[in-house]
Formats: C-alpha cells, sequence, structure tokens
C-alpha cells in the first residue's frame, strides 16, 4: 500500500478527491491528513494572494474568520470532512490537526508512519510561492520524501 501525507488547508473538493485518489492509477493508497486552522496566521498574505487572483470579496471576508480556539471547531469540521470523503472514494485515510509548526508535524509524522510522498494541496499563495517560503518548498528540505504540489478546487 502506498502511503500519502496530505497537507491541506480546507476542506477536500469532489474533484480533489478524485485527483489526489487517482494519482498512482489503480495502487491502493492510504492518506494522512494534516490540517492547520486558519485563524489570524499569514492573514495578511491571504488577502493579498486574494486580491492578486481577483478575489476581492475574500479579500475582505478574511477579517470575518475566528482565530485562537474559535478557528479550531471549523477546522475540525473540515478535517472531519476531508477524511470522510477520502474514506467514501475507497481509500483509508486519518487525520490530524496542526496545533504548532507545521513542518515539523509534517516530518514527523512521515517518519512515523513511512510515508511514501507527501502532497501539499493548496490555494495559489503567489507571495509565499515567490520567495520559496510556501509549505511544499519548504517541506522539501526537511522530509526526505518526495514532495508534490497541487492546486486545490473549488466546487
Amino acid at each position: 500500500m502506498f502511503t500519502s501525507v496530505l497537507m491541506i488547508e480546507r476542506p477536500l473538493t469532489s474533484v480533489d478527491v478524485d485527483f489526489v485518489t487517482t494519482l498512482h492509477g489503480e495502487d491502493p493508497v492510504s492518506f494522512i491528513v494534516l490540517l492547520q486552522p486558519r485563524g489570524d496566521q499569514d492573514r495578511l498574505l491571504r488577502a493579498i494572494d486574494d486580491v492578486a487572483l481577483g478575489e476581492l470579496p475574500e479579500a475582505i471576508r478574511e477579517g470575518d474568520e475566528p482565530g485562537g480556539e474559535g478557528a479550531r471547531g471549523p477546522a475540525e469540521t473540515a478535517l472531519a470532512h476531508s477524511v470522510q470523503a477520502l474514506l467514501d472514494s475507497g481509500s483509508q485515510a486519518v487525520g490530524h490537526l496542526v496545533e504548532d509548526h507545521p513542518l515539523d508535524k509534517l516530518k514527523s509524522v512521515v517518519e512515523e508512519s513511512g510515508a511514501d510522498e507527501v502532497i501539499v494541496l493548496t490555494a495559489p499563495h503567489f507571495v509565499e510561492e515567490f520567495f520559496h517560503r510556501d509549505w511544499a518548498s519548504r517541506a522539501r528540505h526537511k522530509v526526505g520524501v518526495p514532495v508534490l504540489k497541487l492546486f486545490a478546487h473549488n466546487d
């Protein structure tokens, strides 16, 4: 069985599930899903990305997101939805919320699980990508397995 650690920042859409579950053809895949509550993290960078993508309403709504412990409930719901969608597709899947340092958690999960790869599935983050500060760029130097960066879809 092929094991993929899947880092996400929002719930998986049906297109995302189809995409990641068919990457390895007919081979069975097991997923370990990691999601970090968004809250106040990188609020400015997310707003810049939304403006760059022409999504002005999204940039304005960024201030409406709960921070701190208020972000935990929506993150738990998003993670549960994503894991269930993967299970419904016939894959094995478990999920974990990332509490502190996402790349430290990623490295420990890869080591503990013996994962074969990491898939980072996010929206485009132009500022972070330009400076190679996005999760995928930083993970490539930390985890010791192939890191694939994919862009998430909207339903």
